[in-house]
């Protein structure tokens, strides 16, 4: 097992006053060329946004873009004419496709709010631009990995246009949780949301980050009361 540490205090990191975000990979300002992508994974950002701001109007092509609300809500609008809230326990995805123009803001005019943007390389170019959302309940995400994104189209999760997975889970003190590796050609990155995890003898805690690759199968021991992300990603551009 070939593992990649980043920690939180690592992260790149930039206040435009209505934005203060943290970047896990190469972003924006920030470029580290040993941070620039894991795999597919191009980005990883940590935002927060205050109340009444957000990210206008702009465009995106070809890229794979995930949001994950934390705390509080976002409001969504695009060119295709998609709208839409998520909020904490929702999951949203966005494949810019062949180009695609759109908009995030805080659905709050008062309260800020905190979310993770994803970025994953697409597995197929110009396709049509798409949008859908998912709600989470906490019983589907206690003390298991989740699969919240999936490459396989079904009901009750959301598709990729990638051979990417990505699961969701909140885990009690002391549990333990497995994850088999679907291909050898894939490595799985875990952001630490919240709590404190050890895979191995590493031991990753809150908005850390672990790549992990040349591993079949992956146990974690959760310390503490936990939220992670876990994604299983290809490792070939």
């Amino acid at each position: 097992m070939n593992t990649t540490i980043h920690r939180s205090e690592t992260r790149g990191h930039a206040n435009h006053g209505w934005l203060d975000t943290y970047h896990t990979f190469s972003f924006g300002m920030y470029h580290d060329p040993s941070r620039v992508h894991f795999g597919m994974l191009r980005v990883l950002n940590d935002d927060f946004v205050i109340g009444g701001a957000g990210f206008g109007r702009h465009g995106h092509d070809n890229m794979e873009i995930i949001s994950i609300p934390l705390v509080g809500s976002l409001a969504h609008s695009d060119s295709t004419g998609n709208e839409g809230i998520i909020s904490t326990g929702d999951v949203q995805i966005m494949s810019a496709g062949s180009g695609i123009q759109h908009a995030e803001y805080n659905a709050s005019e008062t309260d800020s709010v905190n979310f993770l943007q994803l970025w994953i390389f697409p597995k197929e170019r110009n396709i049509s631009p798409r949008y859908d959302q998912l709600t989470c309940t906490k019983e589907q995400l206690r003390n298991k990995l989740y699969n919240i994104v999936s490459s396989t189209k079904r009901e009750g999760t959301l598709w990729i246009n990638q051979d990417a997975e990505l699961y969701l889970g909140e885990f009690d003190n002391a549990t333990e949780c497995r994850h088999n590796v679907k291909s050898e050609h894939h490595g799985v990155y875990l952001f630490v949301i919240e709590g404190s995890v050890t895979i191995g003898d590493i031991t990753v805690n809150k908005r850390d980050g672990i790549g992990i690759q040349d591993a079949q199968e992956l146990l974690f021991h959760v310390h503490t009361q936990s939220k992670v992300l876990l994604i299983e990603i290809p490792m070939s551009i």
